[in-house]
């Protein structure tokens, strides 16, 4: 038994710290950035309503897509009925679609949060906005 929770926790830590994969030309490259403090993590979730093995990025085809966005961030107050209580962990779901992806081009996907309300938005290389999200759906 604690041969097996070792190799789960090995297997878990190499997964965590394998290298990201080599841009393709041929595609558009999306990666994420969350710069505030209270923003947790932003993990691709699903490409044109298909479900992604890594989590880490997205790549595409040029044109349209749907992405959808794993986005946790922090909440002030325990939230409901204990809003003195300490901070809490929001997931939410964020759907961008943006239809001018171009081929061999870098794009940053940045989520981040004003109290309750999560937000996403695409830029181009240019720091451009280029897309924001249309809809959102949280759990917590």
């Amino acid at each position: 038994m604690r041969r097996l929770m070792l190799l789960l926790a090995v297997g878990v830590v190499a997964g965590c710290q394998s290298p990201m994969p080599t841009p393709d030309p041929k595609m558009a490259w999306v990666e994420f950035s969350t710069p505030f403090p209270n923003d947790k993590l932003l993990m691709a979730e699903r490409l044109d309503k298909q479900r992604l093995v890594d989590g880490r990025f997205f790549e595409v085809m040029p044109g349209s897509h749907e992405l959808i966005v794993r986005f946790d961030f922090e909440v002030p107050g325990g939230g409901g009925l204990n809003m003195m209580g300490g901070p809490s962990e929001r997931i939410c779901y964020l759907t961008i679609n943006f239809d001018h992806f171009e081929a061999g081009q870098r794009y940053v996907l940045e989520g981040r949060s004003i109290a309750f309300t999560p937000e996403a938005r695409l830029y181009n290389a240019k720091r451009e906005i280029v897309a924001e999200d249309r809809e959102s759906y949280c759990l917590m």
